[in-house]
């Protein structure tokens, strides 16, 4: 059985989902292009990257030295420099030792990780946990095949991985990066701008075609992964034309119920 729930507003999409009610509601639209630009408005793309809080963090505030913090580390965790305990100099000798060793692995400067222990060496972490690390989460997100591969819409495997950001990161190996001025992504998940991407060029990059990722947007926003009020706000705000109108397109074929997103629920 299939249950709806409309809402008011121009930018209303009403869901098919079995056994669930579910509702997008954006009456206020004007009051939340207002709330957007202000936090816009607000907005400072730091000169030092922000990171994910580190699992290591714990192991590292109960060691009184910095071989200590290291050798408490747990697997596959980052760990940079600056956090360790004690002075500058006990901190780089100790991480030294610790590389020689084999016990950490460089990533780069001042960044190291701890992987498991093999008969091969250390594994190394992926690059995908690399950029999350190194480059954060405000305005990053997946761009190009990469995107299209985060939203199941192609079987392309790109020869590296392609990221969209607020802020080009120097020496970070093996990863594509694509700079984007649009400050309203700094309010969009990794998710959104994945989407955001895709709606660049949709024809180039998703190989599976339209419907399908219609098929596959329709139920992140039942699974609240994407917020499309946001991401239509973004989406205008972008250089590129094509992706508002592209993602206007796609709200419009949720509206339509059309027969592949309701066969996909």
């Amino acid at each position: 059985m299939w249950l709806f729930e409309g809402q008011c507003g121009e930018l209303g999409v009403t869901l098919p989902c079995k056994n669930v009610t579910f509702s997008l509601d954006f009456c206020d639209t004007n009051k939340m292009i207002r709330t957007m630009k202000t936090r816009r408005s607000e907005i400072t793309i730091m000169t030092k990257t922000m990171t994910r809080p580190s699992k290591s963090n714990a192991s590292i505030k109960n060691s009184t030295t910095p071989a200590a913090a290291i050798r408490a580390l747990p697997v596959k965790s980052f760990v940079r420099l600056s956090d360790l305990p004690g002075a500058d100099t006990a901190r780089r000798k100790a991480v030294s030792r610790a590389v020689e060793s084999g016990d950490l692995l460089k990533v780069r400067r001042g960044l190291y990780y701890r992987g498991k222990a093999t008969r091969y060496g250390m594994t190394h972490p992926s690059t995908a946990d690399v950029v999350n690390v190194v480059m954060g989460s405000v305005g990053v997100g997946l761009a190009g095949f990469s995107a299209a591969r985060e939203w199941g819409v192609t079987t392309q495997v790109p020869a590296s991985v392609h990221v969209a950001t607020l802020k080009r990161v120097e020496g970070l190996g093996g990863v594509k990066q694509t700079v984007r001025s649009n400050l309203a992504r700094a309010d969009l998940n990794a998710k959104e701008i994945a989407l955001l991407e895709l709606m660049r060029e949709p024809d180039v990059y998703v190989e599976a075609g339209w419907g399908a990722l219609v098929a596959a947007v329709r139920d992140a926003i039942v699974t609240r992964a994407i917020r499309v009020d946001r991401l239509r706000l973004a989406g205008h705000d972008e250089y590129d034309l094509a992706t508002g109108s592209n993602i206007d397109r796609l709200l419009a074929n949720l509206n339509e119920l059309t027969p592949v997103v309701a066969s996909a629920a």
